[in-house]
């Protein structure tokens, strides 16, 4: 009798079957499955004039002046974060270092918030450099963040708006920030807040802020204030969020209600943080800035210049430049585009005065 043994081929499909549907679930882990990061890349630089309006006084000269944003993608992929590995000025990014503990709709919240302080600085420091009346009405100080171990953790919240310290109304971020920095590790303070319209009160004892020695309340501040002024200046930047926007709103504000044609229809990009009297601050992400106003073809970039000082390196060690960083990516795409360094809006104005005089 002969023994007739059975196929393999059956088992043979069937292991390449569920090779395939492995490969395939694999692919899609790679390709598909979102990541916990994001990465940073160059974004956009946009023309202010559909975004900033005063009152009576169209801009319609030749060029522009952009503000510059960073882009982010994500979550991303495994197979993103790959190729990241091999794209100039792009970076990877934890969410946690992103969005901290927020979620992706406290996080634009936040952005709206620091958008509006910054146009809001942006309108003060314009008209104070022109010598136009403009009035500032200081309503506190925004709560941006809370941290994990702040002894006002769980009593504040994301988009309130801390009023007095200890009885005491405070006219700038900054003097509130002065105070705070005055007291004991320790020692108490009562925050008068408001929170959807009505006001709260929460006491504490000031913990001792993360790699430093001053005592703070562990939450992250911008100002809320309104501003009123005569020609009316309104900003409304659509979806663009954050404050790097501040200097280039203030350029734009400055040169429509003195009527001058400073940029003599060129494109003009720049980025930086402002305060009400004009000082020019540092920002994160202007190597992808420099890119994208590079890509639009800009011929000034202006850059915040606030050199690595002891004391700002003993805060933090990894602090570089602006001004240097951006001076070293235009070296990397060979463009040429002039980086300028500011300090202030009046660096700025004088700058633009001087180049518009050259090319009159």
């Amino acid at each position: 009798m002969t023994l007739i043994k059975p196929s393999n081929q059956k088992h043979r499909r069937w292991r390449w079957l569920i090779g395939l549907l492995i490969a395939v679930v694999l692919l899609a882990v790679f390709f598909l499955i979102p990541t916990n990061y994001y990465l940073e890349v160059p974004g956009s630089a946009e023309s202010l004039k559909p975004y900033v309006k005063v009152s009576g006084n169209k801009d319609d000269a030749k060029g522009a002046y952009m503000l510059t944003t960073v882009g982010v993608v994500g979550p991303a992929s495994p197979a993103l974060l790959l190729l990241s590995k091999v794209q100039a000025h792009t970076d990877i990014v934890s969410k946690q270092d992103l969005m901290g503990n927020d979620s992706s709709a406290e996080y634009d919240q936040l952005q709206a918030y620091y958008m509006k302080s910054a146009a809001n600085n942006a309108v003060a420091a314009a008209f104070k450099a022109a010598k136009m009346p403009v009035k500032t009405e200081h309503l506190g100080i925004y709560v941006m963040s809370v941290l994990p171990q702040s002894p006002f953790k769980g009593k504040l919240a994301l988009g309130d708006t801390i009023t007095e310290l200890n009885g005491q109304h405070y006219t700038t971020a900054d003097a509130y920030v002065n105070a705070i920095k005055s007291k004991k590790v320790g020692s108490s303070l009562t925050l008068t807040y408001q929170h959807k319209g009505k006001t709260k009160q929460a006491t504490g004892k000031l913990m001792r802020l993360p790699q430093t020695k001053r005592a703070g309340i562990g939450i992250t501040l911008t100002e809320n204030t309104a501003v009123t002024s005569e020609p009316k200046v309104t900003i409304d930047a659509g979806n663009i969020g954050g404050p790097s926007a501040g200097t280039m709103f203030a350029l734009q504000i400055y040169t429509q209600i003195t009527h001058q044609n400073l940029r003599r229809g060129a494109v003009i990009a720049g980025t930086g943080t402002i305060d009400s009297d004009g000082n020019v601050g540092q920002i994160g992400g202007i190597d992808k800035k420099v890119v994208a106003a590079d890509a639009k073809g800009a011929k000034l970039f202006f850059a915040p210049n606030q050199p690595a000082t002891k004391k700002l390196k003993h805060y933090d060690p990894n602090y570089v430049n602006n001004y240097a960083e951006a001076v070293e990516t235009a070296k990397q795409i060979k463009t040429k585009m002039k980086i300028v360094p500011v300090k202030t809006l009046q660096d700025v104005i004088r700058y633009m005065e001087t180049y518009a005089k050259s090319v009159s």
